[in-house]
């Protein structure tokens, strides 16, 4: 075990699946000599060559396209977005082409695309999305999203392997401010649910950056607070949510991105839908606005989800 940085864990996750399949290659803008936007891949246009850590031009459409055409003869790529609101300039190539190839003509796209997205650094309005229910709703496509360093390295493993198009979103905000025990060698993480913290008052479901701040805004309430990390978006672990809403009969769910047909939308139409007889109050949603992120860091933090909405709304719940 080691301890790594969220960031560090991706780039050991990468470069572990390189070392082990040579049909593993990165492609994206800046990834080889500069070493990518945010230093995930620094260094490894030394160890693997240009060849497997291939800078492209500004063209997201055709980054992405390239990888499509490389995974279905027999190759593994992932593709750096630098930031995830960029992959809309390759949304027709991700969503028509690679996620329809497989019921089309019946060939496999083992693909990933990496995401930076979250806000929480004054990113701006074009640096600090979450497009994740864009790609929800594309038929095809796998989405995960990470929220530990462990789960980074074995989620991207998994993804790397998986014969489907993932979608791996990976928080700008955590890379380096989360750090954790990071297994040596290969390993896949199940893209199912996991449970961050066990509780039986009051279930907080998140995903990503969220569900740090869920952590903190409930450790201390005078409560037994369950804090479910669903890590995968698609496929959704329906199972792991509904079993822990049974159990304590409130939930609060959590995400950052804009709250209009979030993923927390679709988390809370399930629980309406099939626990509505296990509730003992109003399924609570906290989300971001349906607005572009502010520079501001003032009025960014006011439209991000915070420790203390989150708590406050706990502790409504709680009082239900």
């Amino acid at each position: 075990m080691s301890e790594l940085t969220y960031l560090q864990a991706i780039s050991d996750g990468l470069r572990d699946e390189m070392r082990a399949d040579e049909r593993v290659f990165v492609l994206g803008e800046d990834v080889g000599v500069f070493g990518g936007a945010f230093k995930v891949t620094d260094g490894m246009v030394e160890e693997f060559g240009a060849g497997r850590v291939m800078d492209t031009p500004l063209a997201e459409a055709g980054i992405i396209g390239a990888a499509v055409g490389a995974a279905v003869v027999g190759l593994r790529p992932v593709c750096e977005m630098q930031f995830a609101d960029f992959i809309a300039c390759g949304f027709d190539q991700l969503v028509n082409v690679a996620g329809k190839m497989h019921y089309r003509q019946g060939l496999a796209v083992p693909m990933v695309v990496r995401l930076p997205s979250g806000g929480g650094f004054s990113g701006g309005p074009f640096h600090s999305q979450n497009p994740e229910a864009w790609f929800m709703h594309a038929p095809g496509l796998k989405v995960v999203a990470p929220s530990t360093p462990e789960d980074a390295k074995g989620l991207l493993i998994a993804a790397i392997r998986d014969p489907n198009p993932v979608v791996y979103l990976e928080h700008k905000k955590l890379y380096r401010s989360i750090k954790g025990e990071v297994p040596d060698g290969t390993y896949e993480t199940p893209m199912t649910a996991r449970t961050a913290r066990e509780g039986t008052d009051l279930t907080v479901i998140a995903y990503g950056a969220m569900v740090h701040v869920a952590l903190e805004a409930t450790q201390d309430l005078d409560a037994s607070v369950e804090v479910l990390d669903l890590r995968s978006l698609v496929p959704l672990d329906e199972h792991a949510i509904l079993t822990s809403v049974a159990k304590t009969s409130k939930v609060l769910v959590l995400d950052e991105a804009n709250q209009t047909c979030a993923a927390g939308a679709q988390v809370a139409a399930l629980i309406a839908e099939h626990a509505f007889e296990d509730l003992d109050g109003p399924v609570r949603r906290i989300a971001t606005p349906d607005i572009p992120i502010p520079f501001s860091p003032s009025l960014e933090q006011a439209v991000l989800p915070s420790v203390e909405r989150v708590r406050e709304a706990c502790r409504e719940l709680l009082d239900y």
